[in-house]
C-alpha cells in the first residue's frame, strides 16, 4: 500500500488506524494521516463496511413519502447520518401494515444495520419481533429493549392546547376534524379535544366532529360536510395541517373570511404553515428533532450503546388564524 509506504508503517497499521481500532503512537497516527493528506486517499467504504460485518446503510420506513411531515422529519435523518459513513434506504408503507411488514423484510434482506420505523400500524409485537434482526427506532409507539426503542409524543395534550387556546378566545361551539379511524395520534388528539371542552363545561356535539384522513381533501369535504348540515360554529379545529389547509379553502369558496368570521387551528406546523393566508395557528411538533433523535438513538443501538431520549414538548404557535369571538 502506497500510504503505508510513505509514512513508514505496515499496511494492517494503516488499515487498523482508519477503522479506529489501532493503539499507535501519536507520531505513527499523525505519518499516517500525512500520507493520506499527501496522497488524498480515500478509504473505500464497502471494503472497510465488510471488514466490519455492517453495510453503513440504515432502512427508514415512512408512511407517505411526498408528505411534507416526514420530508421534514427526514431532513433530521439526514443531517444526524453527516459525518458518519452511513446512508439511508428509504421507503414506504401507505399507512398499511402488511405493506410495512413487507417492506421491512425487504430492508432486512437487504442487509441494513438498522431501521427506522416513522409511525405506522404494525403492532409493538411485531416491531419487537424485527428488533430480533437488526435494532429498531419507532415513533409513535412506548417501548424500549435493548433493540427496540420507541419514543411518542402527547398527542392528547396538543390537541387539549389547541382547542383551549380557541375556548380562551370566547369560541364554544367548536368543529373538529379527526384523522384517520384506528389511528392513535389521531384518537389521542380527539381525546384532548373533548377534555378541552369538558373542562369548560362545553357540552360535546358529535355532530359536528367529522372523520377526516389528514390529507387536504378531507379537509375540504368536511367543511362541506358540515354547512350542508347546517351545523353553527365559530372555528374549526383539525388534527393536522393538511386538513386545516383543506378546510382553509373550502372555507374561502364560500366567502367565509378567516378569522373574522371562523377561526380556524391546525397540527402539525409544517413549513408551510407559516405561509398559507393568513398564516395558520397550529401546534407545532418537533418533526426536525424526531428524525435527529431517532437516527441518533439508531447509531447507539447498532452500537450495542445505552440509549437515553428527550423529545421537545408540543407547543401551541398563534399566528393569524384565530382570533377572539365578537
Amino acid at each position: 500500500m502506497d500510504v503505508a509506504r510513505l509514512a513508514g508503517v505496515s499496511p494492517s497499521t494503516v488499515s487498523r488506524i482508519l477503522n479506529g481500532t489501532a493503539k499507535v503512537s501519536d507520531d505513527k497516527r499523525q505519518a499516517v494521516m500525512d500520507a493520506i493528506a499527501r496522497m488524498n486517499f480515500a478509504p473505500n467504504p464497502m471494503a472497510q463496511s465488510l471488514k466490519r460485518g455492517r453495510s453503513m446503510t440504515i432502512g427508514i420506513v415512512v408512511q407517505d413519502i411526498s408528505s411534507p411531515f416526514f420530508d421534514e422529519t427526514l431532513h433530521g435523518v439526514d443531517e444526524a447520518l453527516k459525518g458518519t459513513g452511513y446512508a439511508s434506504v428509504i421507503v414506504s408503507g401507505h399507512w398499511n401494515a402488511a405493506e410495512e411488514i413487507e417492506r421491512i423484510r425487504l430492508l432486512l434482506a437487504r442487509k441494513v444495520d438498522g431501521i427506522i420505523l416513522l409511525s405506522g400500524r404494525i403492532t409493538d409485537e411485531s416491531v419487537l419481533q424485527f428488533s430480533q434482526h437488526r435494532p429498531i427506532v419507532s415513533t409513535g409507539r412506548a417501548i424500549q429493549t435493548q433493540r427496540a426503542l420507541g419514543f411518542k409524543l402527547d398527542n392528547e395534550h396538543g390537541g387539549w392546547l389547541a382547542v383551549r387556546h380557541l375556548i380562551e378566545l370566547g369560541h364554544r361551539r367548536i368543529a373538529f376534524i379527526t384523522g384517520p379511524a384506528n389511528n392513535c395520534d389521531a384518537d389521542e388528539r380527539l381525546a384532548g379535544y373533548k377534555r378541552a371542552l369538558q373542562e369548560a363545561d362545553i357540552a360535546y356535539d358529535p355532530k359536528i366532529v367529522v372523520e377526516g384522513d389528514f390529507h387536504e381533501s378531507s379537509g375540504m369535504r368536511a367543511i362541506n360536510h358540515l354547512f350542508d348540515t347546517q351545523q353553527q360554529f365559530t372555528a374549526v379545529c383539525a388534527a393536522n395541517d393538511l386538513s386545516a389547509y383543506g378546510a382553509r379553502l373550502s372555507l374561502y369558496r364560500k366567502g367565509i373570511r378567516v378569522p373574522e368570521d371562523i377561526s380556524l387551528v391546525g397540527f402539525d406546523d409544517l413549513p408551510g404553515s407559516s405561509y398559507t393566508t393568513p398564516p395558520l395557528t397550529t401546534i407545532r411538533q418537533p418533526l426536525y428533532d424526531i428524525g435527529r433523535i431517532a437516527t441518533n438513538s439508531l447509531l447507539h443501538l447498532i452500537n450495542g450503546e445505552i440509549v437515553e431520549t428527550s423529545i421537545p414538548p408540543l407547543e401551541l404557535i398563534v399566528r393569524e388564524t384565530t382570533r377572539r369571538i365578537r
